[in-house]
């Protein structure tokens, strides 16, 4: 009898472990089977849902509801429609690898609607959102660039193209800025060579940025640094021309020339 209680215990244990399996097993089977009920509904129905989802501010449910239009309504004029709403709740989201999918598969099906210039312009958007400061990777500034610059040059009239031309100027601007940013570490660790080819990318790449006048005086250091003074003296002739009153080209000519024209306490701009 001493034994018998822990075996019919241990039997008890172990047939209640079993019903538990089975009731789990059977619920997630229950739970499988919902999940896998579908329900259709009006196109305008659905779509009026997504559309209060995204005024209310739920833009990742917003989202899913329009892809909803798309999978339930395919060939209704409502899908296409859906289709570029799913990838604006994705930007509102900062979903913006899944608003860039949605937008590229967009353009892809539908290359010549209305919406097109739009599209691009988000996609430039969603780029242009997750730039980074100019000492980090720069990828996502050339997509930015690149999307920008696809819209302006298709749709050089739509009323987005005004837009993108001030956000790719700046786009332009910051990868001038990556460059100066490399050449200056370059520059200072005795890299010269290295540093000449990123002030040289700058002036030949970014003419119109705000960094051109700065890194002509840096290569007139790089190349007074290698001797080749004539090179130097070139820089600073073209800094001189091109941008007169620039306070680089007194940086310049006081390097040049081995002439202080100006005292040490105001070189405070220089950014070492």
């Amino acid at each position: 009898m001493a034994t018998a209680e822990p075996q019919r215990r241990s039997l008890s244990r172990s047939a209640r472990l079993s019903a538990v399996v089975i009731a789990l097993v059977l619920a997630a089977a229950c739970s499988s089977t919902e999940q896998l009920v579908y329900e259709e509904r009006a196109v305008d129905d659905l779509y009026n849902e997504a559309k209060d989802t995204l005024e209310a501010g739920s833009y990742f449910q917003a989202a899913s509801l329009f892809e909803e239009v798309e999978r339930q309504h395919p060939y209704s004029p409502w899908a296409r429609k859906a289709q570029m709403m799913a990838a604006y709740a994705y930007y509102e989201a900062d979903m913006y690898d899944e608003a860039i999918a949605a937008i590229d598969r967009y353009v892809g099906l539908h290359p010549a609607a209305p919406d097109v210039p739009y599209a691009l312009y988000l996609k430039g958007i969603s780029y242009y959102e997750q730039m980074s400061d100019v000492g980090r990777d720069q990828r996502m500034t050339e997509r930015a660039r690149d999307a920008f610059e696809e819209l302006i040059n298709r749709f050089p009239t739509s009323e987005y193209s005004r837009d993108a031309r001030l956000k790719l100027d700046l786009t332009i601007d910051h990868l001038a800025g990556r460059e100066m940013t490399v050449g200056r570490f370059y520059l200072r660790r005795g890299h010269y060579l290295a540093a000449i080819n990123r002030f040289r990318r700058v002036i030949d790449d970014y003419q119109t940025t705000t960094h051109v006048p700065e890194a002509l005086h840096r290569l007139a250091e790089a190349y007074t640094a290698l001797g080749l003074d004539n090179e130097a003296r070139k820089m600073a002739a073209i800094l001189g021309h091109n941008f007169p009153g620039s306070e680089w080209y007194i940086d310049s000519y006081q390097l040049v020339e081995n002439e202080q024209i100006r005292p040490q306490r105001e070189a405070w701009y220089k950014f070492w």
